[in-house]
């Protein structure tokens, strides 16, 4: 059940451009697992291939849901009330760091030569949010195409979106959008979930080469997690950083675009909803090892 939920987490946050699913990730607790699931079932072998499948249908269930959700229906919420998600993602984002720094306080000690990873982490999602309209406009992709090159042009898409969605602070979305494919693919899915599949062949293609992204990009994260943890969470602390910019900067993503949250948009209640929501988890999650050693 709680995988589920992570997934309907993470699933809410990678279809917003400027919002990172590997955030949520991270700041839910669960990324490491996450990594290991995926490692697991691509490069696994027998019972830890079985057991990485079980894990990821019971988080892709919620994923899934959550996807066709926001692309039902939630798309609209955000369109009316994208100021008050966008101060929630803040807040949820904002309440994360010393959580993480508490979490990691070992990796950190003692590394702050390591400090110079976490502007090049910020800088590099600031940059990438930079990049997002300008290339938005430009390029736009035909999913009903049955041509190679737009085939293997939305398969290496997908393939980039997902390897930078796994990492926090990095939205594949953002990605996806600078590609071109971020809005057609939307459509796509839509029209799929009402049963229409002319868009089908684009799917496919986007969907695989996200498959390729997650196996590969999982492989090298938690290799080097594992090798260069110290620098690593100096590194995912810069990118969440980053995405506190790119969250102020999501309203201009959307379909019809917005302008930035500011002081005057900015909602408060949203923000505290954001940090409780996320705090109520932590406690949750803290709690959960005392609860299972009772009831052993």
């Amino acid at each position: 059940m709680l995988s589920a939920f992570h997934g309907l987490c993470m699933a809410l946050a990678d279809s917003v451009p400027g919002v990172s699913g590997g955030t949520i990730a991270f700041i839910l607790g669960f990324y490491d697992d996450l990594l290991r699931a995926l490692q697991g079932l691509f490069n696994g072998k027998g019972p830890v291939r079985r057991q990485s499948l079980r894990a990821l249908l019971r988080f892709g269930i919620g994923w899934g849901v959550g996807m066709a959700a926001c692309i039902l229906a939630l798309a609209e919420l955000f369109e009316l009330h994208v100021y008050f998600m966008c101060s929630l993602f803040l807040g949820l984002s904002a309440a994360a760091f010393p959580l993480v720094a508490r979490a990691e306080r070992g990796a950190l000690r003692n590394t702050a030569r390591y400090a110079p990873l976490a502007l090049l982490g910020a800088a590099l999602v600031v940059g990438l949010t930079l990049l997002r309209e300008d290339a938005a406009v430009s390029l736009r992709v035909d999913f009903s195409e049955l041509r190679v090159w737009p085939l293997l042009y939305l398969f290496v898409s997908g393939a980039i979106a997902v390897s930078a969605m796994i990492l926090p602070g990095i939205s594949g979305s953002t990605l996806l959008l600078i590609a071109g494919v971020y809005l057609p693919a939307m459509h796509a899915l839509r029209q799929l979930l009402r049963l229409d599949f002319s868009g089908l062949p684009g799917i496919l293609a986007l969907g695989l080469g996200a498959a390729a992204g997650a196996a590969l990009a999982a492989r090298a994260i938690r290799a080097a997690l594992r090798r260069f943890r110290s620098q690593m969470v100096w590194l995912i602390l810069g990118l969440m950083a980053g995405s506190l910019y790119a969250i102020v900067m999501g309203p201009a993503g959307l379909q019809t675009p917005q302008t930035p949250v500011s002081l005057q948009t900015f909602s408060l209640p949203g923000f505290l909803l954001g940090a409780a929501v996320l705090l109520l988890l932590e406690l949750l999650r803290a709690h959960r090892p005392n609860a299972e050693k009772s009831s052993r």
